[in-house]
């Protein structure tokens, strides 16, 4: 009986194996199959359902970007108004596109709409028209690498953005990291690559792990566009201003040895400079970093579905994904690791509310000076506090995430802008003081978003009318020309074959 038992056992467990052997095999096999082409992908292609039908995973897993449900402690994918929250924005950006709209960025699959609808690009009803140069294209599309493929990169960034709307169509996707032969992550951006040969290196060493994070630094950094490169004087060229180091004082320096500045202030006259969204480069002094954990690690984590192992491309925050994208590395409960980042967050948020209100006021006393008779002699050391503080406050809120990517970091640079500000403001009481003026200076109301805008001369009114004009009878013939043009190529991509 007890032989019985042993082969009955046996015999169990040689099933169970071959079972799972079976599993193994099969597994290993739809793997073998799973991404067989049904397509050939040729050149720049900017249509991801067409990449979709070779990568069905990936695809439906991008297609995702469009759901803007998630909502964290100050963060949404959900285009919600950041000048409503913090109202003082409109002060410190008055003369910039940034006062009459900025909101939460919603997902990928809205680069392009987002881009039309903004107030900041205006209302170009026709081709050449409007204020802002083509270069604000650049990190919206796939198109984009493809008119600089046939245009040439300098002539692309010679246009309009309005010369460029029917051309641009297809939101952020598949060609802009990956090369279509191989798969391989690659830089469709040129300049990431000229930022690197600026700093003496060769993106092309960069390992595998590197470009998780380097094909999102491709957009998601601090820039400017270059007026003055020698032979493309007519250009607007997108540069990142890396070459004497990624750190705010670094890119502080490099600026100021160039004399650049995006805008100067109506109200307190000074030079100022508009960080853009320097994720990477805050990223870069985290701890992630040096763990050498990437981007795509976190925004980008491997999923399984069906026995494959893939990246998910439903691009977002890791809070909205904390067990595929934090507890690969971290074993405390999700509870804790979102407690963590949110008191993180809170107390770096504390600084730059206090610091956005003490620049908005010194620009309003510095107003008040060149009022008062001021002289130039008399404000150049001011201007460049201010210069210095708001740039220092907008390096630590226009990078999306910076209170988690790097606390430290961002936590020093906000308080060296408070430091900063307050020095300048007390330099202003006194210049004020000397010219007689011994009262405070009258403040609007810093908690109502639409009467600053008042203050500093917008008529939101009329700029959202036209707007909308431009959305109901530009847009729509943008896109159908451009869809056109599409079917166009594809009939004729499939008469040659």
């Amino acid at each position: 009986m007890k032989n019985w038992m042993l082969f009955g056992i046996t015999a169990i467990i040689v099933f169970l194996l071959a079972m799972l052997a079976y599993t193994i095999m099969d597994r290993k096999t739809e793997a073998r199959f799973a991404y067989q082409p049904k397509v050939k992908i040729e050149g720049i292609e900017p249509r991801d359902s067409v990449w979709g039908l070779n990568y069905p995973r990936q695809y439906q897993s991008y297609q995702k970007t469009a759901d803007t449900t998630f909502s964290s402690m100050y963060n949404t994918s959900g285009n919600k108004d950041v000048l409503e929250e913090n109202p003082e924005m409109v002060i410190l950006w008055a003369g910039y596109g940034f006062s009459k709209d900025y909101s939460h960025p919603r997902g990928h699959a809205y680069a392009v709409d987002d881009i039309h609808r903004t107030l900041r690009t205006g209302a170009p009803m026709e081709a050449g028209e409007g204020p802002m140069p083509s270069t604000c294209w650049t990190c919206k599309s796939p198109d984009v690498p493809r008119l600089m493929s046939e245009v040439g990169v300098t002539e692309y960034y010679s246009k309009k953005w309005s010369d460029f709307g029917a051309e641009v169509i297809n939101p952020i996707g598949c060609a802009d990291c990956h090369n279509p032969e191989t798969m391989n992550l690659t830089i469709t951006r040129p300049a990431l690559i000229e930022a690197y040969e600026a700093m003496g290196k060769d993106i092309n060493q960069a390992s595998h792990q590197e470009m998780r994070s380097l094909v999102c630094a491709q957009c998601h950094v601090e820039y400017y566009f270059d007026k003055s490169i020698p032979g493309k004087e007519n250009a607007q060229y997108l540069t990142f201003p890396w070459k004497e180091g990624m750190d705010v004082e670094s890119v502080e320096e490099y600026y100021d040895n160039i004399d650049f500045a995006d805008w100067t202030h109506p109200l307190s006259k000074a030079k100022m400079i508009k960080a853009q969204h320097p994720d990477y480069e805050i990223y870069s002094l985290g701890v992630h970093a040096k763990r050498g954990v990437s981007c795509a690690d976190c925004h980008m984590p491997y999923k399984s579905e069906g026995g494959q192992k893939f990246t998910d491309h439903h691009i977002g925050s890791p809070l909205s994904n904390v067990e595929n994208s934090c507890f690969v590395c971290h074993r405390e409960k999700e509870s804790d690791l979102v407690t963590d980042v949110y008191e993180r967050q809170r107390k770096i948020k504390a600084g730059t509310s206090k610091l956005q209100r003490l620049i908005a006021m010194a620009h309003i006393e510095a107003a008040k000076a060149w009022e008062l008779g001021a002289t130039e002699g008399d404000m150049q050391n001011i201007l460049q506090g201010i210069r210095h503080a708001q740039w220092r406050w907008d390096y630590s809120v226009a990078s999306h995430g910076a209170a988690f990517h790097a606390p430290l970091e961002t936590s020093s640079i906000v308080t060296s802008a408070t430091g900063i500000i307050q020095d300048t403001r007390i330099e202003l009481a006194r210049l004020l003081a000397s010219m007689g003026f011994n009262q405070r200076v009258d403040m609007p109301d810093f908690t109502d978003k639409d009467a600053l805008q008042a203050y500093i001369g917008l008529d939101i009114a009329e700029e959202e009318a036209a707007k909308e004009t431009f959305l109901e009878q530009v847009v729509p013939k943008w896109l159908k020309e451009g869809k056109e043009r599409e079917a166009k190529k594809e009939v004729e991509t499939i008469s040659s074959r």
